[in-house]
């Protein structure tokens, strides 16, 4: 009876009835969604689109049928709307000359010496900073490996903010110093 009451004032377009109908049917029809398409953020953008359609077309619900039952059919068709978008997308047709261009393109992808050298590379370089007092191995290892900003540097050792930058500084030319002496 009370959803009846808010689908009509709704059709009045009564504001705070829409968001009552929004917050009492999103999580049936978001889960709903979320089951036909396993993905959070898809089904969450669907069910967005479902309430907008609906709320649009809100004066032509029959109330013969129930309420959710119509959100569930929009949902649905707005779903496979989405798939058809997506399947005429992945279908685009080229030509020969598009074609032949596709196989012009430069392969950018590592090759295995390149892989190679970049491993050792980067085995040389561990071995030198292994070479380092460990407050300075610390602050390299937690700032260029574990990629941490200064402020989360300084939380994680107790130290102030200054502190850290100049103790990363010493620790780059220390560094630098010791790569000089290897090659």
């Amino acid at each position: 009876m009370e959803i009846n009451s808010k689908i009509e004032e709704a059709k009045k377009g009564d504001q705070i009835a829409f968001t009552f109908l929004l917050d009492r049917y999103w999580n049936e029809v978001y889960g709903f969604l979320l089951k036909r398409t396993e993905n959070e953020t898809t089904a969450e953008d669907i069910t967005i689109e479902t309430f907008s359609k609906a709320f649009d077309k809100i004066g032509t619900y029959n109330s013969e049928f129930q309420f959710n039952t119509w959100l569930i059919a929009i949902a649905k068709n707005v779903h496979i709307d989405l798939l058809r978008k997506k399947k005429y997308n992945l279908f685009v047709p080229i030509s020969d000359h598009e074609d032949q261009q596709a196989y012009n393109v430069a392969d950018t992808a590592p090759t295995a010496e390149d892989e190679l050298i970049t491993e050792q590379n980067l085995s040389r370089l561990l071995r030198c900073i292994k070479e380092l007092k460990p407050h300075y191995q610390e602050v390299i290892q937690l700032r260029y490996f574990q990629e941490l900003t200064y402020q989360e540097i300084a939380q994680k050792i107790g130290e102030p903010l200054s502190n850290v930058k100049i103790k990363l500084l010493r620790a780059k030319k220390l560094l630098a110093e010791i790569i000089k002496t290897k090659r």
